[in-house]
């Protein structure tokens, strides 16, 4: 079977998170990263899961999970060290539900990828459920490739979008210039810290493109 990638908005959506351990923990964290509307399910749990409990960040049962605590939710994920109740939240479910449950790569209809973030840039990486540990391999490696400043350059290469979007210009004469501000010298600049270079050499692109030079 293979995977279709894809990257899916779960902003106020409801997610649940059945267990309450480290996995569990580090699940929770990329939910609320993605500002879902979060439920966990666990007779106890971490330090942390409790805080964000206490805080409001997160509704937390303090029980045993039961099969209707599926019903509302948009994507479940059973991450409980016991794989009778991983499977009992599995059977739980219905067919147009998300699951992972994180000991059965065979019962997921979603993975959670190793993830490179940039600020809003990510790059997943997957290798289909076959081998994690792989995937934490190749994040590493891509971390050092792409440093911190892409998250400025992805930054800085959207708003230079949006303003070209709005330049009364040929749709080919947009795409010209959103390819030449790929030019490997905006990034350069960005991880040099010459940015004022850089939104200068930019505004003369996009100036001299709608004076028609």
């Amino acid at each position: 079977m293979r995977y279709y990638p894809v990257m899916v908005n779960l902003q106020k959506k409801r997610c649940l998170v059945v267990g309450g351990g480290l996995v569990a923990e580090r699940k929770i964290r990329g939910l609320l990263d993605a500002d879902a509307d979060v439920y966990v399910v666990a007779p106890s749990c971490t330090d942390q899961i409790d805080t964000w409990s206490q805080q409001g960040e997160i509704a937390w049962e303090r029980r045993f999970f039961e099969p209707s605590d599926t019903e509302k939710a948009v994507l479940i994920i059973a991450a409980t060290n016991q794989p009778d109740v991983n499977l009992a939240v599995y059977q739980a479910c219905q067919p147009q539900q998300w699951i992972n449950i994180v000991d059965r790569p065979d019962l997921c209809t979603f993975t959670v990828p190793a993830v490179v973030e940039r600020g809003d840039m990510q790059i997943a990486i997957s290798t289909g459920g076959n081998n994690p540990g792989l995937a934490k391999k190749l994040r590493t490696q891509i971390e050092k490739w792409v440093g911190p400043e892409y998250g400025d350059y992805t930054r800085f290469l959207g708003e230079m979008r949006q303003r070209v979007l709005r330049l009364h210009l040929a749709e080919s004469q947009k795409r010209a210039i959103l390819a030449k501000l790929l030019d490997e010298r905006f990034l350069d600049w960005t991880r040099s810290g010459e940015l004022e270079r850089r939104d200068r050499e930019a505004e003369s692109l996009l100036q001299g493109q709608e004076s028609g030079e």
